[in-house]
């Protein structure tokens, strides 16, 4: 039977594209792009069975009217951490599928580190409630690094089992370079595993270059999306990797990275965002955004297409998906032109499911006891929060404007009663709570150049580990905050002299189950006060807090463990005159 509908479905597709019977759905007064050439073309595009299976001249059983726009394919982001927008996956496909976004390859780092694979299986769950195909990443570093706690841990052996089954698309981002390089045998049984299960391996080798990089692509890093320059990029693709240009909230490197795209490699780029926050999909867009920037920055709207679908397509060998032609899944986005990228239609294996801007969808999963109510801790007291130093003279972790990197600067702190005294100083207290066992391990710290007075922000968004993580100058407004997350299951909280309000991140503490839009409000009211509260322009309040604990980028980092001195790649005592 199923032979004989394969047959059936067969004989009318060909039917159709031969112009012998109605095509289900065409769309008419269109142009095209042709990906193959980088042209756009004009012609009636017909539908039948989710698929294209003509160009020309057609009637259809329903005709869409395109007013003279461009069918491109349907966009796809190469790599994103969907948790990075602090919406569950029905939440973030509302914003991204009008926009004209049909697929994401998507690593659930972030929830892996806090839940476990329950977290990656309730991303997919989620996400099958929408139009947006997502290819889920198996993470590769959990936890990301041996100086934190996590919620999980995934080895060699649990990489393997999960890569042998259909769940997962392929091995996410491995960022242990150092180790891939150094032939260790995790990381490498874990690359071994998605070769010879035949699926993809993301790369992730900042400045990696040289022998170091050729025993990167030997071990199987298909992508990498970390360069910082056009020499970077330009050596990774001649080693054959494919290079994702990025373009995020977080990062943006589009235009630094321009410069190495030429006619000839320009194959070998694809688009992502690796993360995008929900102000920014609601206000900016998602990859419609990184094609206008990538047009902003010299490269032709049509070519960004092309990056942005063929090439992203071939680099995953996801088949059926990447170009407007016969026999090619019928995920279509409809623009103006290729310049504003203004979306009117998105259409999903033939189906309508976004117009105007809008989602003409909706969709919302059970969340699983997996991901919810994961925060636990004991309750926080001010005492939690004294810092004593043996000396005068203090390790801080100093912020550099508009950077990831901070510095490890030296201060002279006095103290009173056992505790420092921080009155008339531009530091603020610091702490990483453990929040996955209860363990009630806090690791102290100092933070310099934040700017905050008068209270305490906290939150539970804390790469990688996402540990709770809280600075402020007043103890009682820190434990205030922690005890806030605390209740309402993870978020961001501002305790302002005792004075609290918060913004719940109820999905592992790294999501919100509400509306995008009201999620977006309850982040832009915490947003306003903390800069009323003194932080500076130069540092998002949030987003620079939940970069402090990650243990990989210089110089100086706190996590839930202690001090720790990137450089050396070692603990650190917070007194600068101890050894």
């Amino acid at each position: 039977m199923a032979e004989k509908f394969v047959c059936v479905g067969l004989e009318r597709a060909v039917a159709v594209a031969a112009g012998r019977e109605r095509a289900e759905l065409v769309l008419k007064n269109a142009r095209w792009l042709d990906v193959f050439s980088a042209e756009v073309r004009t012609g009636d595009i017909a539908v039948c069975g989710g698929k294209i299976v003509g160009i020309g001249s057609y009637d259809g059983q329903t005709e869409y009217d395109c007013g003279g726009g461009v069918v491109c394919p349907g966009l796809i982001d190469a790599h994103v951490h969907i948790e990075s927008s602090q919406l569950s996956p029905e939440r973030f496909a509302s914003l991204a599928v009008p926009r004209g976004t049909t697929l994401v390859v998507a690593d659930p780092h972030e929830i892996v580190n806090v839940c476990g694979l329950a977290g990656a299986y309730y991303m997919a769950r989620a996400a099958a409630k929408t139009p947006l195909e997502v290819k889920l990443m198996l993470p590769s570093c959990v936890p990301a690094t041996p100086f934190e706690t996590s919620g999980a841990s995934l080895g060699a052996e649990e990489t393997e089992r999960a890569l042998s089954g259909g769940r997962f698309f392929g091995l996410g981002e491995m960022m242990n370079y150092p180790a891939v390089v150094a032939g260790e045998a995790d990381v490498l049984k874990k690359l071994s595993a998605a070769r010879r299960f035949g699926k993809a391996a993301d790369g992730h080798a900042p400045g990696l270059t040289g022998g170091a990089l050729n025993a990167y692509c030997v071990a199987g890093a298909r992508t990498d999306h970390e360069c910082s320059t056009a020499a970077e990029a330009f050596e990774k693709v001649a080693r054959g990797m494919y290079v994702l240009l990025r373009e995020g909230s977080a990062s943006h490197d589009l235009k630094n990275l321009v410069p190495a795209v030429n006619g000839a490699n320009f194959r070998r780029f694809c688009l992502c965002t690796d993360d995008r926050h929900a102000d920014d999909l609601f206000g900016e867009g998602h990859m419609d955004h990184v094609l206008r920037t990538a047009a902003e920055c010299g490269i032709s709207g049509e070519k960004a297409v092309v990056m942005c679908t063929l090439n992203a397509a071939e680099c995953y060998g996801l088949r059926g998906k990447g170009a407007v032609s016969p026999g090619r899944d019928a995920d279509l986005a409809v623009f103006g032109d290729l310049k504003d990228f203004s979306c009117s239609a998105v259409f999903k294996a033939g189906k309508l499911v976004a117009e105007g801007g809008k989602p003409l969808f909706s969709g919302r999963s059970r969340l699983p006891s997996a991901v919810t109510d994961t925060v636990k801790v004991a309750p926080a007291t001010p005492g939690n929060f004294t810092i004593k130093l043996k000396g005068a003279r203090a390790r801080a972790i100093e912020l550099c404007g508009r950077s990831l990197l901070t510095r490890s600067a030296v201060e002279e702190v006095p103290s009173r009663g056992g505790d420092v005294c921080l009155d008339g100083t531009d530091l603020l207290r610091l702490a990483v709570v453990e929040r996955h066992f209860a363990s009630g391990r806090v690791a102290l710290g100092l933070l310099k150049g934040y700017g905050l007075k008068g209270g305490a922000i906290a939150t539970s968004v804390s790469h990688d580990s996402h540990n709770i993580i809280v600075a402020g100058d007043a103890k009682s407004d820190m434990a205030a905050a922690v005890n806030e997350l605390a209740r309402i299951g993870g978020g961001m909280a501002l305790s302002l002299g005792g004075k609290v309000m918060s913004a719940p991140l109820d999905i592992a503490g790294l999501m919100s189950s509400s509306p995008a839009e009201t999620h977006i409000e309850r982040a832009a009211a915490l947003q306003r006060a903390a800069r009323a509260a003194g932080v500076r322009e130069e540092f998002d309040p949030f987003m620079t807090l939940s970069f402090i604990a990650l243990a990989v980028i210089p110089e100086l980092r706190l996590t839930d463990r202690g001090l720790f001195d990137v450089n050396s790649f070692s603990f650190t005592g917070i007194d600068a005159d101890m050894p």
